[in-house]
């Protein structure tokens, strides 16, 4: 993660990675159940397919992690 620089160390930087990775893939939606349920705003997701924005969790849409 090269826009922390030497800061906050390598744990830190890892658990980053992985929470941001997982915020920024797609997701099933609820409703229509393709993958394509992006995240908006903290716990805001938008279904491109129908269209449908609903409520979640900050990093998922459901519970995984």
């Amino acid at each position: 993660m090269k826009r922390f620089g030497a800061r906050y160390g390598p744990t830190l930087k890892k658990r980053f990675t992985k929470i941001e990775a997982l915020q920024r893939a797609k997701h099933k939606c609820p409703y229509c159940n393709k993958s394509s349920v992006k995240r908006i705003a903290v716990g805001i997701w938008h279904c491109r397919k129908c269209l449908t924005k609903f409520a979640g969790k900050a990093y998922t849409p459901r519970g995984e992690a």
